[in-house]
């Protein structure tokens, strides 16, 4: 019965990390959560390597057709100089500029947020942080699209990932949130976000194969793991493509609210 429990609770693990991945009320926060509800203690970075994984693998195929089209633009300006393929090069060029601040404040800071911000007290503060960021957006309308975006917003929402570091800040919040207030439309702003995850979930997951080879609970915890896995790319899924609607529709209030309501309990009773 207790090996049973243990893979129901790393499985609502798995669901939670790809059910708050896409929407902007932070993956990251959640786990920590649920790991002091669950009363689990997960040493090491194997897990959440994996679940975010999870995570990618579900990005990749919600917008597989944009990566393919900015992937043969990208090499068809490079060699033939087609103008028609300059604002998809550009694109591509400015994801690279947004990913540099993540990587390198990512590995300057990446020991002391673990060792000192993961921390429920930490998360109640930065959910809250979330929902007024969410909160300010919430009726924003931007006019810029994809061809539109300079350095500057690159560099900006680089940075704005880079908070998303501290658990509780939500990854796609801080991006999206960054994204609308330089002016971005709801479309470009999603997507440059989601966009914008793949290299870096994508470093950070190759750059961590160590840690899963070298994890020495990692064969004792397999199956719990890839439970969690297989449940983090299905549930990544559904709410990415429920994400992207509900962005349409412009109904971030209510993200915002969920963010104001979870926040304050964790401070209260964790």
């Amino acid at each position: 019965m207790t090996e049973f429990w243990l893979l129901i609770k790393y499985t609502v693990l798995g669901l939670f990390q790809g059910i708050t991945e896409p929407i902007p009320i932070s993956s990251s926060g959640h786990l920590v959560i649920l790991r002091e509800l669950f009363g689990l203690e997960i040493k090491g970075l194997s897990f959440e390597i994996l679940v975010n994984f999870g995570s990618l693998i579900a990005v990749l195929v919600v917008y597989r057709k944009d990566i393919i089209r900015l992937i043969d633009h990208f090499f068809r300006f490079i060699f033939t100089r087609d103008a028609a393929a300059k604002k998809d090069f550009q694109f591509v060029m400015y994801l690279v500029v947004a990913t540099i601040p993540t990587g390198i404040i990512g590995l300057l800071l990446e020991d002391y947020i673990s060792s000192k911000l993961s921390t429920v007290a930490v998360v109640g503060i930065t959910l809250l942080i979330t929902g007024v960021a969410l909160w300010i957006i919430r009726n924003l309308r931007g006019n810029k699209n994809d061809g539109d975006l300079t350095v500057k917003d690159a560099v900006i929402v680089g940075l704005a990932q880079s908070v998303a570091l501290v658990p509780g800040i939500s990854r796609s919040g801080a991006t999206i949130v960054a994204a609308m207030l330089l002016g971005m439309k709801q479309e470009t702003a999603l997507r440059f976000s989601f966009l914008l995850y793949i290299p870096v979930s994508l470093g950070i997951t190759v750059m961590s194969v160590g840690d899963i080879v070298n994890d020495n609970n990692f064969d004792a915890l397999m199956i719990p793991y890839l439970l969690a896995f297989m449940a983090s790319i299905i549930a990544s899924y559904f709410a990415l493509k429920w994400f992207i609607n509900i962005m349409r529709q412009g109904n971030l209030k209510y993200f915002a609210f969920y963010c104001f309501i979870v926040g304050i309990l964790v401070i209260i009773f964790l």
